[in-house]
């Protein structure tokens, strides 16, 4: 498995509609975490279909994932069966961990800004977009041409990053800015007008589910499809702010309200969506059907 395709199926899609790759890494994240235990391919074709999803296509969708390193096969018999790469699933696992932790800690902080400086030679751009669309996912911005920065991003799996995507040339720093002019000061790097816009859209877009959620007004199949959708955009949202300390905000910044919306959201529909996982994988595989679960924004991952 090559890392740049690990990241950018990994990383939000940036087309319209349902991505079938992106879906089946949502649904083994969601329902079917802590265990290597493989799914039938028949199975993985059945829940996608909810999602509007051809037989054809979550065929030709499961098939590049194999291919590319990041689902496991393996027969038994006449059957195919899937199961997550474990390079692949503790990244989604890190993932999962930013989604659910976002906006919940304080805002307090120390001052000291994470700095990330590399080169990445020409021949090299896939490996320079695969580090930046990282980066911009752990919560960097570009301050300069090779120099991003965060108030708040994980030392850890900033390291890891820089580590497995083979980065030749780079430096991890921790320190205060003593100076700076233009956009050389690194709290103009982020659009802070567009992320509160993306709030704001997503507030609009999903209190009104939330209303029908609370109403008990949502079957399990629509719960499936919705609460990936909802995570989708939340994802979305959460990969261009940087978290940056309250003192630094706009008064009334709203990702408080935003991500409560998120969270009563994908905590409510769990259990619906969960009985609709089970019901499709009764009919392929009764067996595993009882393996099912579904986690919450409690639910941190190692």
């Amino acid at each position: 498995m090559t890392v740049q395709t690990l990241v950018d199926i990994d990383l939000p899609r940036t087309q319209t509609g349902a991505n079938p790759q992106h879906l089946i890494l949502g649904l083994f994240t969601d329902y079917w975490f802590g265990t290597d235990e493989p799914l039938p391919s028949a199975a993985l074709v059945a829940l996608l279909g909810d999602f509007g999803i051809t037989p054809v296509s979550a065929r030709a969708a499961i098939g590049r994932l194999a291919r590319r390193g990041v689902l496991d096969v393996s027969k038994q018999g006449r059957r195919t069966f899937y199961a997550m790469a474990p390079d692949a699933a503790r990244a989604l696992e890190q993932s999962q961990r930013r989604i659910v932790e976002f906006g919940t800690g304080d805002r307090e902080w120390d001052g000291l800004w994470t700095t990330v400086v590399f080169s990445v030679p020409d021949e090299q751009r896939d490996l320079r977009h695969v580090l930046r669309r990282r980066l911009r996912f752990l919560g960097y911005a570009a301050v300069h041409d090779g120099v991003w920065m965060s108030p708040h991003a994980d030392h850890e799996q900033t390291v890891e990053l820089l580590d497995s995507v083979g980065v030749g040339r780079a430096t991890v720093l921790r320190s205060t800015v003593t100076h700076a002019i233009g956009h050389g000061d690194p709290l103009t790097a982020w659009d802070l007008d567009a992320i509160r816009t993306g709030y704001e859209e997503f507030d609009a877009e999903y209190a009104p589910l939330l209303e029908r959620v609370t109403r008990g007004h949502v079957g399990s199949a629509e719960a499936l499809v919705a609460r990936s959708t909802v995570k989708d955009f939340w994802r979305e949202i959460i990969s261009t702010d940087p978290e940056l300390p309250e003192n630094l905000l706009p008064d009334g910044w709203p990702n408080p309200t935003a991500r409560s919306v998120f969270a009563r959201i994908y905590d409510s529909l769990g259990p619906l969506a969960e009985f609709r996982v089970r019901q499709l994988l009764t009919e392929h595989a009764p067996a595993l059907a009882e393996r099912t679960s579904h986690r919450t924004t409690a639910d941190i991952p190692s």
